[in-house]
């Protein structure tokens, strides 16, 4: 299948390869840590970096709950059958632990040339030997820092990957990082052939995984695409989120029923709490601790009101990737409807809500779309855009701009999203925001008031800027 996007991904890579073969670094040896969300292509993307480079290489796959000698006698398999100048050297070689392992790899790298060595899952290998860290940075710092090789360590688990290059860790400060995001608005747009405002929704329904982005033919709309997707069980569409929670969360966890609790619209500590336990709410002191871990690994995030006062007890939470929100609110329960042929049932469930969903989901990817595109002329120091809401969520801003968060030294605009088929941003809606600005702590009676529309603006209305579904594609390009 042709590889497609990931131009900026692919770009810093080659500029870190660059560094080893132009000999410009501290060491000959340069390290990279990439990590990113379970399924989101990173394996995909290294290995085409790698034929791309043209130079010899060796890619590891580690193997989860393996047992450690098994793991290093493929690893030393893997480099002997591998195209790196010195792979008959470490044929049938039995290492007796990781520093053996690992200095296997510098023997069969080039002393006078250079090439590319990948370990993807780390974080298995981390949690199979406890001592795969230590000679990681011992065999690093002695042999592999001295060759000139592009080590690249992968892994789906940020919060390991996170962990390997904190202080007091073996390879703390050996590694450059990179973190591999789903495609952009603009890959997606793309990839699907579809206009800007019909690109939004295939964002919000495959949160840009290459996998499912790709089972989206050229130019079919949302329902077509919902439609053939539904009516296949093992759609990429409907398998990828189990498969993406399952490597992560066993399914009778807490974490599993928090992540249920969240994707089904509840957003405040207390409703997760009262979802996720069933019979009884969960505790805070079980409840705390989840939220944290899920945050960590990046599979959900808490937002704060932007405005000029603290209000750090008023967390919102949401699930981070616009893809697995997608699947915990349609497709989870959807799945036993198709997979007893009724995937119209499931259909009509996604149709029915499509609207109300939607409306939600688009705020974090229009928030961090305008992000992108400021500061511009008019704002020349918005560098912060989040929203604002009270307790009661009476009123709740979409679209706060100022200088900083989370607590803003100046409120530059206040504005309102209207993301509707058919109904431009209008009268009502700017009514509406005129009269609830100045609860926004930091604005005031003159402060600038935005819109965001999927289908335009009315004439007339005396707004101080405003971006539809073209404006955000071209953030991304």
């Amino acid at each position: 299948m042709e590889f497609k996007g990931r131009a900026a991904d692919l770009d810093l890579l080659a500029r870190q390869l660059s560094v080893v073969v132009k000999g410009a670094g501290a060491t000959r040896g340069r390290a990279v840590i990439m990590t990113g969300r379970r399924r989101v292509g990173k394996s995909r993307l290294v290995q085409e970096f790698c034929d791309r480079s043209g130079l010899p290489y060796v890619v590891f796959q580690a193997t989860r709950g393996r047992n450690p000698v098994a793991e290093r006698v493929d690893f030393t398999a893997t480099l002997a059958q591998s195209a790196l100048p010195g792979a008959e050297l470490v044929a049938g070689l039995q290492a007796a632990d990781w520093n053996q392992a690992l200095r296997s790899l510098a023997v069969a790298l080039p002393d006078d040339a250079p090439s590319i060595a990948v370990i993807d899952e780390v974080p298995w290998l981390v949690e199979q030997d406890a001592e795969f860290e230590g000679a990681l940075q011992t065999v690093w710092d002695r042999h592999l820092s001295a060759k000139p090789v592009l080590l690249v360590l992968v892994g789906s688990d940020m919060s390991v990957m996170e962990a390997l290059q904190s202080y007091g860790r073996p390879f703390f400060g050996r590694a450059a990082k990179m973190t591999v995001q789903p495609l952009h608005l603009a890959d997606v747009q793309a990839m699907t052939g579809l206009d800007a405002a019909d690109a939004v929704d295939a964002l919000l329904i495959t949160g840009g995984f290459p996998e499912i982005v790709q089972s989206w033919r050229p130019g079919m709309s949302r329902t077509e695409f919902l439609r053939e997707a539904v009516a296949n069980p093992l759609s990429p569409l409907l398998v990828a989120g189990e498969l993406s929670l399952l490597g992560e969360f066993p399914e009778a966890s807490h974490s599993r029923a928090v992540l249920e609790a969240v994707g089904s619209g509840e957003r405040t500590f207390s409703t997760i709490a009262a979802q996720a336990g069933g019979a009884g709410a969960l505790p805070s002191g079980t409840l705390s601790p989840l939220l944290n871990t899920l945050q960590a690994k990046r599979v959900l995030a808490a937002d704060l009101p932007l405005s000029t006062k603290a209000d750090t007890k008023n967390k919102r939470y949401r699930i981070a990737d616009p893809y697995l929100r997608f699947w915990l609110a349609f497709l989870q329960r959807g799945i036993p409807l198709i997979e007893r042929g009724r995937g119209d049932l499931a259909l009509e469930r996604i149709e029915r809500s499509w609207t109300t969903w939607r409306g939600r989901a688009v705020e974090p990817v229009i928030r961090e779309s305008l992000l992108r595109l400021l500061p511009d002329e008019r704002w020349s120091r918005t560098e912060a855009v989040g929203g604002w809401w009270n307790r009661q969520n009476n009123p709740e801003i979409d679209l706060v701009g100022a200088d900083r968060e989370p607590v803003a030294g100046a409120v530059h605009f206040v504005g309102s999203i209207k993301w509707l088929e058919s109904q431009p941003f209008g009268r009502r809606e700017y009514d509406a925001l005129a009269r609830d600005v100045l609860a926004v702590p930091g604005a005031e009676p003159d402060t600038p008031l935005v819109a965001v529309s999927r289908c335009g603006i009315e004439d007339g209305l005396p707004l101080s800027g405003h971006w539809g579904a073209d404006d955000l594609v071209r953030a991304w390009q």
